[in-house]
């Protein structure tokens, strides 16, 4: 049971976190929440969802909002679509948290700071990976520009991957949250089922591994998810869009599914605390990536988007 010191006091509201694709929003999210919420991999836009996170303690819950990478220049149904995700998280939200990658402010930035004019949110500008900066005195008058660019809140520098300055950026974003009861109970961590984490975690290993071979025309859709006691049955369809994709998951004798399934059998057990046993199989779907039917049967699609 959750101890509310002071229910007068008690702060709790949504904090979205967005930017431009592999600048560390997952990994942030992942640090703060101190588990392995969101999927992560070098390759750009890993995230295609928007996630909710939540962290809650005895004076304050924060709903951390995950988004898509936005990206303007590719077209496609499933990137309409995660672009959509990304930019409407900054509606009726409490904070945004804007990320920059240090030393660096490319186009798409500065697409995301146009967005942000409509948002009344109080906004905090995050710099990460810090921590490849060999050079430190190069970061100074990086900060000082960055924050003639807009009104933030604060400018923090830090690194989700190191860990470094989490504390003060939660410390920042604490007080701008409204004074309110929990939304959630203490035991939440996500607005996510089960079913979804898990095909996730798929995707995660496929992103992983094939990263550099296989394109963003792959989804997971889990078939059956049953639970007892002692152990999770997962059945899982891997979907692509040509035969060669196939037979690049597939890889030689089996043994490329055999590896994406162990990892994924293993975060699974990881993240639910129990065995799991999984089943993983491969169709071809041509072109589901810009179907925006296909992209409603696998998940990506609400009923009100198109």
């Amino acid at each position: 049971m959750m101890n509310i010191a002071n229910k007068n006091e008690y702060r709790c509201g949504y904090v979205s976190i967005i930017g431009r694709p592999n600048v560390g929003k997952s990994t942030l999210i992942n640090r703060i929440l101190g588990t392995h919420l969101s999927i992560t991999s070098k390759k750009p836009q890993t995230t295609q969802h928007r996630i909710q996170g939540i962290k809650t303690t005895d004076t304050y819950q924060a709903i951390y909002i995950d988004t898509p990478g936005l990206h303007h220049d590719l077209k496609s149904a499933v990137h309409k679509y995660m672009n959509r995700e990304a930019s409407t998280a900054i509606d009726d939200v409490d904070v945004v948290i804007l990320m920059l990658e240090a030393l660096k402010l490319t186009d798409e930035d500065q697409r995301i700071l146009k967005i942000l004019k409509n948002s009344s949110a109080p906004i905090i500008l995050v710099i990460n990976k810090v921590d490849l900066i060999k050079n430190k005195e190069r970061l100074l008058p990086y900060l000082q520009s960055t924050n003639e660019l807009f009104n933030f809140k604060a400018v923090i520098p830090l690194s989700s991957k190191k860990g470094s300055n989490i504390e003060q950026l939660e410390k920042v974003i604490i007080e701008q949250l409204p004074v309110s009861a929990p939304y959630f109970s203490e035991d939440q961590l996500t607005d996510k089922n089960d079913r979804f984490l898990a095909s996730e975690l798929i995707r995660e290993q496929l992103m992983r591994l094939l990263g550099n071979e296989l394109p963003y025309a792959v989804a997971v859709e889990v078939e059956a998810f049953e639970e007892n006691k002692k152990i999770i049955k997962v059945s899982a369809l891997i979907w692509v869009e040509r035969d060669n994709q196939k037979s690049i998951v597939i890889g030689q004798n089996g043994e490329q599914l055999k590896q994406i399934g162990i990892n994924a059998r293993q975060a699974m057990q990881r993240m639910f605390m129990k065995k799991v046993l999984l089943k993983l199989w491969i169709k071809v779907k041509t072109g589901w990536s810009n179907d925006e039917r296909a992209l409603k049967s696998l998940g990506y699609v609400d009923d009100d988007w198109y």
